[in-house]
């Protein structure tokens, strides 16, 4: 295919494809998408392509890596149907994207350094709890109530309230009084949740991030899912790197 492009000769779909590992037909189908610019047709109506077509295609499966499909087609069709800006703006919504997941990571592993080990506090510290109501600063053996956790944590027992409703924390209930009792994994949790909340997120953000913990057994397991992540990111970013040059180079050879 090179000596090909280097004569200008013209370009069989198979001719494109063999170089990626695609199929003739899938050339077709990135044609019809508007990935790639319009084919040529022979006297015979078979299509042809040149070294332009072969370059849009290279700048596409360099931007999947990075942008994904959906988005990476669209950038395409933009730059084929000359609307470059909306190419560009795309572009920008990917990066913009990229740096909200790592600014959500970067919460993440500072609300968990921010963690200390956690123990329950000793029995019988506080008031009785009042008349009809759970109590507000006593806990108990396996766990504390909702009052010192609260105070804790510097917030009202109605926030934990709601981050239980929010699926953040799930207290069990004394068998005999029915009070909300909350454990070790409990009170990370709250203090997980607490943290996150500081750092502006919303609860629909942060229920995700809690149940990764708990999926993971623990802070200790999560730290494995972090460094994942992490390098997950650095490949995305790589990978736009990559994307952008071929793009660069397909748009310099369209003029």
């Amino acid at each position: 295919m090179g000596r090909n492009l280097q004569n200008g000769a013209r370009l069989r779909p198979i001719d494109l494809a063999r170089g990626h590992g695609l199929s003739t037909q899938a050339i077709r189908n990135y044609e019809e998408a508007g990935i790639l610019p319009a084919a040529g047709r022979t006297p015979h109506g078979y299509r042809t392509y040149t070294s332009l077509h072969a370059a849009a295609l290279r700048a596409f499966l360099a931007l999947v890596p990075g942008h994904g499909h959906q988005t990476a087609t669209s950038i395409m069709r933009a730059v084929n149907e000359g609307a470059a800006e909306e190419a560009f703006r795309l572009i920008d919504e990917s990066h913009a994207q990229l740096l909200d997941d790592r600014r959500t990571l970067q919460a993440v592993e500072s609300a968990l350094r921010d963690l200390e080990p956690t123990t329950a506090p000793e029995p019988g510290v506080g008031s009785e709890p009042g008349v009809g109501s759970e109590p507000a600063a006593v806990s108990g053996p396996g766990g504390t109530f909702i009052g010192p956790l609260a105070e804790k944590l510097g917030i009202r027992p109605a926030t934990l309230r709601k981050w239980e409703r929010a699926g953040l924390v799930r207290p069990r209930r004394a068998p005999l009084t029915g009070y909300r009792v909350y454990d070790e994994a409990d009170v990370r949790d709250a203090r997980l949740a607490h943290q996150l909340r500081r750092g502006g997120y919303l609860l629909e953000q942060i229920a995700p991030l809690i149940a990764q913990v708990r999926a993971a057994g623990g802070l200790e397991p999560l730290e494995a899912a972090l460094c994942d992540w992490r390098g997950r990111l650095s490949a995305r970013g790589r990978a736009m790197l990559t994307g952008a040059a071929e793009l660069e180079a397909y748009l310099r050879k369209r003029g």
